[in-house]
């Protein structure tokens, strides 16, 4: 395994880039650290942020899974290319 592809296989592997990769691992790492505080703060004043890590979290599962739309991969392109020619 080359050094380009230790930084590229997974972005790869989920259809995006390494920078749109990137960009939204370090939203996601953005968010759940704001979860984590929100829900350390919660667990000394149960009276704050009552639903605010929840919210969060439900939010970023819609964003990863639930409504995710992913690219056709390259591999999946190429290999229909072929079938379709070889009719």
């Amino acid at each position: 395994m080359t050094i380009q592809q230790l930084f590229t296989d997974h972005p790869a592997s989920v259809n995006e880039s390494y920078f749109e990769h990137m960009e939204m691992s370090g939203s996601f790492a953005f968010w759940l650290f704001i979860a984590g505080f929100c829900a350390t703060v919660h667990a000394v004043f149960p009276f704050l942020f009552e639903k605010t890590g929840s919210r969060i979290i439900t939010r970023l599962h819609g964003r990863m899974v639930t409504s995710r739309v992913t690219k056709p991969a390259l591999a999946s392109l190429a290999h229909q290319a072929l079938d379709s020619a070889a009719l």
